[in-house]
């Protein structure tokens, strides 16, 4: 795991695009694995930003989210659809054909997930996973307690990631019970994956992926298994953190063809 320590959330959406600019100019093919919520908004701004004054493009690249609720239509406001349209998509020059989304409103949901590992297979696979942490620690959908080496399947959200994204809707019984997402064995085999993580409700979360054992109740915690991962914090999320002067230490002392 790499550590990136930043002031401000603002300062660690700013590392991240770094990355994801350095990513989508190296390869002819990028393949983008993609997350909601509120997390990587800063992100997706600065990328809009960066594609309007042409320094990115992402007419070559082909994406994947992570996850969609079951239930809701793509137009929906709530539909991760929806959100990847309103918050990217329709602001870059990416070809839509070229954007996937599982489809909650599939009429065979195990059919969906397979035809999704099917899809992401079949493009090489994800080179670059954007991931945000929910306060339990779930990555995707992939909630405390899940499979380690799960594909893409239908999971139950829990009652506390209900609760969290009831605030999204008018109350939380209209938040759905179940979803789509790409299980963790999925996101593990993506070549580079970057973790944002920003306030201080993420702080348990963080410390726990971190530095806790790997643990099943502790989803996040696999990441410490992956061969690449930058795990971006701003300071209250990293408030917890044991090593934390030591990862700035690292970060500090890399060599020149380490640096983003």
């Amino acid at each position: 795991m790499e550590i990136i320590i930043r002031k401000t959330a603002e300062e660690c959406a700013e590392f991240a695009a770094k990355i994801v600019e350095n990513y989508l100019r190296i390869n002819q093919r990028p393949v983008l694995g993609l997350a909601t919520g509120s997390t990587p908004l800063r992100l997706y701004k600065i990328l809009i930003q960066k594609n309007k004054e042409q320094a990115i493009s992402f007419k070559k690249c082909v994406t994947f989210n992570l996850d969609e609720y079951v239930g809701l239509t793509s137009d929906h406001a709530q539909a991760y659809r929806h959100y990847m349209d309103t918050e990217l998509f329709q602001h870059t020059d990416i070809q839509i054909e070229n954007t996937h989304v599982p489809d909650g409103m599939a009429e065979d949901l195990r059919q969906e997930c397979q035809r999704y590992e099917t899809a992401i297979r079949n493009s090489g696979g994800i080179g670059l996973q954007i991931l945000g942490i929910g306060s339990n620690a779930h990555i995707g959908f992939n909630e405390p307690m899940c499979s380690l080496s799960s594909r893409t399947w239908v999971k139950i959200l829990s009652r506390e990631t209900i609760r969290a994204n009831a605030r999204f809707f008018n109350s939380p019984e209209e938040v759905p019970k179940h979803c789509i997402t790409m299980g963790i064995g999925t996101i593990m085999e993506a070549k580079h994956c970057i973790v944002l993580a920003t306030g201080e409700s993420k702080a348990d979360a963080v410390v726990n992926m971190i530095e806790g054992p790997i643990s099943a109740n502790c989803p996040a915690s696999i990441l410490q298994m992956h061969p690449r991962t930058t795990i971006i914090v701003d300071e209250d999320a990293a408030k917890r953190l044991q090593n934390k002067s030591h990862y700035t230490w690292v970060e500090q002392n890399k060599l020149d063809w380490q640096q983003y």
